[in-house]
């Protein structure tokens, strides 16, 4: 069984489109004929190829036609592979299971040593020049525009030698290539994932991962291993995730920000029974974007150091796709380095200014409290006034000893009366001068804080863009 993901056109390539892992049962010899893709086909298989036929046996005798090829109307889609050693008899033999079949495909991956000393299967691979006249051939000969023509290969131990065969079949007009992630001379060792990953980036056909997978579980961890397009969409879907939650931030900001809705106004609405019933889950939420974002900050560094790293390993300098896509990854990952680190400074800013704006309406609440009571000690104040004024008035018009003395008592009353009522004003008013003090202090020690935070991140900025400059 192989997996495939990517995208193109035709018919059979629709199958590419549907986002999802490909299931393809692999040619099998003396297996793969029409009993057994019929009953693979019951269980979800996607795609059947035939077994391998020797082209040049094929268009030779009709015994050989009749014997390696059979089909029915239900046996769709289906790949026929070949084995050939010249375009003009793989074209031929195109020409004749096109009407009964979906595409062919070369075999460039047989390592039988029989195969190879007839120059067929993995010996082709050497030959990239004929394997691209072969692709060539099929496609300008078979009249169908949508019958596939693909390729089946081995890798090289030198892996550029197998990425400039495939960009050259590719060139040719190659519908999708499968690569069999072991080399000709290797049988049971371990299939070489990270060479199918290198290949599929450096192409833009699709790509068949083919090797030691035998079990639908395998299908899943071997399309990670190579980096089909599910697990890339999956990444893209994530940083457009935090990119709108960063939008989100800066939006918020800006209202907050705005000159003509005051603090108080703020703290209102902040108080809405909605926002009183979130806030018993604030801190919980807060604490968790920052775990989630400093997170994925930390992976978008792993990345750019992943992709900065100046010692360029053999693999990817095969070829100047390669090269450009590397840039292409460092590109992305400096990208979400930068989104990540402003979703977190942009987060903490937002708490912090929501802090600032409830102690400022705090303090212009208080602030307008003790200037009520300023005002109404001034107006008792006016008042005592008043009053002693009539006191005096009264004693000077008043006549005798007594009503002298019962004034000045009078007077004496009332002056400390005004003197208490004095001294409580007094106190109140240096207890509102010493409390906007410290919240006046507060507020500096706040703006100081913020101040430095903004350094810390400018200095921070600076040193990402000196080292992306370094590394470049």
């Amino acid at each position: 069984m192989k997996t495939a993901s990517a995208n193109t056109s035709g018919s059979i390539m629709d199958v590419f489109e549907r986002g999802k892992v490909v299931k393809i049962c692999a040619p099998m010899v003396r297996y793969s004929k029409l009993a057994f893709r019929t009953l693979v086909r019951k269980y979800s298989c996607d795609v059947c190829f035939t077994p391998m036929i020797i082209a040049a046996d094929f268009m030779r005798s009709v015994k050989a036609r009749d014997s390696e090829f059979t089909t029915n109307a239900r046996d769709r889609p289906l790949i026929v592979q070949f084995a050939a050693q010249d375009a003009q008899t793989l074209a031929d033999a195109a020409c004749v299971v096109a009407p009964f079949s979906d595409g062919v495909d070369l075999n460039c991956g047989c390592p039988q040593r029989w195969a190879m000393s007839a120059g067929y299967g993995a010996c082709l691979i050497n030959k990239p020049e004929l394997v691209k006249d072969m692709v060539r051939h099929v496609r300008n000969q078979v009249e169908n525009p949508n019958y596939t023509a693909s390729i089946k290969i081995r890798i090289h131990k030198d892996l550029r030698k197998t990425v400039d065969l495939c960009q050259k079949a590719e060139s040719a007009g190659v519908s999708w290539i499968t690569v069999h992630g072991r080399t000709a001379d290797e049988r049971h060792q371990s299939v070489h994932y990270d060479a199918i990953k290198t290949i599929k980036d450096s192409v833009s056909v699709p790509v068949i991962a083919n090797g030691d997978i035998k079990y639908l579980r395998d299908v899943e961890s071997t399309h990670q291993l190579t980096g089909v397009d599910g697990l890339f969409i999956k990444m893209t879907l994530q940083w457009t995730a935090v990119a709108l939650f960063l939008y989100v931030e800066i939006g918020i900001i800006v209202i907050l920000c705005l000159p003509f809705i005051s603090a108080r106004r703020w703290q209102s609405i902040f108080n809405l029974r909605i926002w009183s019933w979130m806030a018993r889950f604030w801190n919980k939420v807060f604490l968790t974007m920052i775990i989630i974002l400093i997170v994925l900050f930390l992976d978008a560094v792993r990345e750019v150091r992943k992709y900065s790293n100046k010692e360029i390993s053999p693999d990817s300098k095969m070829q100047p796709n390669i090269f450009d896509h590397l840039h292409m990854k460092l590109f992305r990952a400096q990208r979400n380095l930068y989104i990540s680190g402003f979703a977190v400074f942009l987060w903490l800013v937002m708490k912090r200014l929501i802090t600032l704006i409830n102690q400022l309406a705090s303090v212009s609440m208080t602030t307008a409290a003790f200037q009520a009571q300023a005002e109404d000690a001034n107006k008792a104040a006016e008042k005592y006034l008043k009053d002693n004024e009539q006191l005096k008035q009264t004693l000077m018009e008043g006549k005798g000893d007594k009503a002298t003395a019962e004034g000045m008592e009078l007077l004496r009353k009332e002056v400390g009366t005004l003197k208490g009522e004095l001294k409580v004003s007094e106190d109140a008013l240096k207890r509102s001068q010493s409390e906007a003090d410290v919240m006046k202090k507060q507020m500096e020690g706040l703006a100081r804080e913020y101040d430095r935070l903004l350094k810390e991140h400018q200095e921070l900025q600076n040193c990402q863009d000196n080292g992306n400059k370094k590394d470049d």
